[in-house]
């Protein structure tokens, strides 16, 4: 199915006007995009030692890089990284491939079902379990057993030139470590639980340091389901909820 078949299921009110600036949203998204490109090139030519505590850095910035690529797609799918169509899906189909060969119009219309029908049954992202059977099902509503051939097939092609210690450590290991911190904050703690709002939805403690390491703003997350067209690298300026239910 094609991307504009996807778009004709969508209810209009998961697509609001973009938010962002002219410009800046191709700016993050190449920033993001490049910055995960010339991060893993890098990474897949250095000597590892497992003694050198840069090690543990890099993985960390990879996941963090791996997370981006996700928010990019993101932001792709409520149209805030580009005014331009082709040049927004571009981006997203981009991002979710590199991510994990996930194909960009099955994301995004499990996305906007999740606007749609959010903390109910026909929620894709909603599960009434605890965190290891959230994430699970999390997981396997998304991934195909494509995707895992693919990376596989891929994985063993690149280990003819690059070590695998590498590929492990600043490919396999980001990628996955990133789904955790994608659900945890940007799925799990906002959603879990009773709540007293439509969205159903909580918001994180304002910290915006710490809200942009943890999931680029995503733990702001009430304030995302308020304002879909607000991009991530705006999100700290939205105006928080009162108390909520759950908090």
């Amino acid at each position: 199915m094609s991307l504009m078949e996807h778009k004709r299921n969508i209810h209009p009110a998961t697509s609001t006007r973009p938010l962002g600036g002219s410009g800046a949203g191709v700016f993050f998204a190449v920033l993001i995009i490049g910055g995960w490109t010339i991060s893993t090139v890098l990474l897949m030519q250095w000597h590892v030692n497992f003694a050198n505590p840069l090690l543990y850095l890099f993985v960390l910035v990879q996941m963090h890089l791996y997370t981006g690529l996700f928010i990019t797609a993101h932001d792709a799918m409520h149209g805030t990284v580009s005014s331009n169509k082709t040049i927004n899906n571009t981006a997203g189909f981009i991002a979710t491939f590199v991510y994990a060969a996930f194909w960009y119009p099955k994301l995004y219309t499990k996305h906007h079902q999740h606007h749609q029908h959010v903390h109910t049954d026909l929620d894709p992202d909603y599960h009434q379990g605890n965190f290891i059977s959230w994430y699970i099902r999390f997981i396997r509503n998304y991934l195909s057993i494509w995707q895992v051939v693919w990376m596989a097939v891929l994985f063993n092609i690149l280990k003819i030139w690059i070590p695998q210690p590498n590929l492990l450590l600043f490919w396999v290991a980001p990628s996955l470590l990133s789904t955790l911190q994608l659900f945890y904050f940007g799925t799990y703690q906002p959603h879990k639980g009773d709540h007293d709002n439509k969205y159903h939805s909580r918001t994180q403690k304002r910290n915006h340091v710490l809200a942009f390491f943890s999931c680029y703003f995503f733990g702001y997350h009430y304030e995302h389901h308020a304002s879909p067209g607000t991009p991530w690298w705006k999100l700290y300026k939205t105006t928080p909820p009162g108390p909520l239910k759950g908090e």
